[in-house]
């Protein structure tokens, strides 16, 4: 169980990341990699992610296993793009790197080139660096405006929710995972730790690759996140060929099979996107949004003169063929990692 202690000031403090976050995603992403081929959400991905990785890729995935402990340093705060988040693991200091890597060294036996990385060693941050840039370009770029489609429609309904309840309506619906219990924000985790913010808030950072249960970082000290999965799940669909499309058509139409797709696929996306992508009218794509919409297959929320429509539960159950459950759109995955 991990117990997030807020104090009053804390609560006044709460922020939600405005991008992606690229080196938690590049980590997780690592993570989801290192996980099971026919995993449920990330099966077809890694499958075909494998096939576009280098040698380089071997360096961050002993550092980043699926399961148990990776390197803080590899997920410096305030990060807006790959470039300045590279940067930043690089300028780690020694002091960090050799905790982070001795706590990595507890539980797993590492390369022989750790040792270099744990002293700093000029050519072998170097390697780490370009390892970290060849991954985000063969692997994240193409993938990028999805991301970041799913953290914006995350961010957003999140802003909903702090606009009708304060920031206690915005803590207790982050899903099923995570309970606010006040003063305490607890999670669902692999071990038990206490994150006592004193008075330093809590940035939440809604991730595409976060799966199941949210993250933190182990050492206390550094700034408190936590990284939750983006949309409660509603991202899942990674591609658009998927058992059960045809039925889908059978029973919606197509047309209004392959809207509701889209939104699936987009995470949150807008009538004009969808009447773009689709190669139709917007008001066709307006007209097959009120329908799914008044079927209780869609949400619509207004951000500014924006309309976003993301899956409701029973939207993603039609989608993913299930009824929903008790637990909610996560379904099984594996263990998550401490970190």
């Amino acid at each position: 169980m991990l117990s997030i202690h807020f104090s009053t000031a804390d609560l006044s403090r709460i922020r939600i990341a405005r991008e992606p976050d690229p080196a938690w995603e590049i980590l997780l992403s690592l993570h989801a990699l290192g996980g099971p081929a026919d995993h449920v959400v990330f099966g077809p991905w890694r499958t075909e992610t494998l096939t576009r990785l280098d040698a380089s890729a071997r360096m961050l995935l002993a550092l980043a296993p699926p399961r148990g402990y990776s390197p803080d340093f590899l997920t410096p705060a305030g990060a807006r793009d790959v470039r300045s988040a590279v940067e930043a693991v690089l300028s780690t200091g020694r002091r960090r790197l050799r905790a982070d890597l001795a706590q990595l060294a507890v539980r797993r036996r590492m390369p022989s080139w750790t040792r270099l990385l744990a002293e700093g060693d000029a050519e072998t941050m170097g390697r780490l660096g370009s390892a970290l840039n060849r991954y985000h370009d063969r692997v994240l770029a193409r993938r990028w405006d999805r991301i970041r489609a799913v953290t914006e429609a995350e961010r957003a309904l999140r802003a909903r929710d702090f606009l009708d309840g304060g920031a206690e309506r915005l803590l207790g619906c982050l899903g099923p995972p995570v309970r606010w219990e006040p003063p305490v924000l607890t999670v669902d985790y692999p071990v038990d730790q206490e994150l006592r913010l004193r008075g330093r808030g809590l940035r939440l950072i809604p991730s595409y690759f976060c799966w199941r249960r949210p993250i933190t970082l182990l050492d206390e000290e550094l700034a408190p996140v936590l990284v939750y999965p983006a949309n409660r799940g509603l991202h899942l669909l990674t591609g658009p060929e998927r058992p059960g499309r045809s039925a889908l058509a059978r029973l919606l139409g197509q047309t209004r099979a392959s809207v509701l797709e889209e939104i699936a696929l987009s995470g949150g996306t807008t009538g004009a996107d969808i009447a773009r992508r689709l190669g139709m009218a917007p008001a066709s794509a307006g007209a097959h949004t009120a329908v799914l919409r008044s079927t209780g297959l869609i949400a619509t929320h207004r951000v500014a003169d924006t309309a976003r429509h993301t899956l409701t539960p029973l939207g993603l159950a039609l989608i993913e063929g299930h009824l929903p459950t008790d637990d909610g759109p996560y379904g099984t995955g594996p263990p998550d990692p401490e970190h």
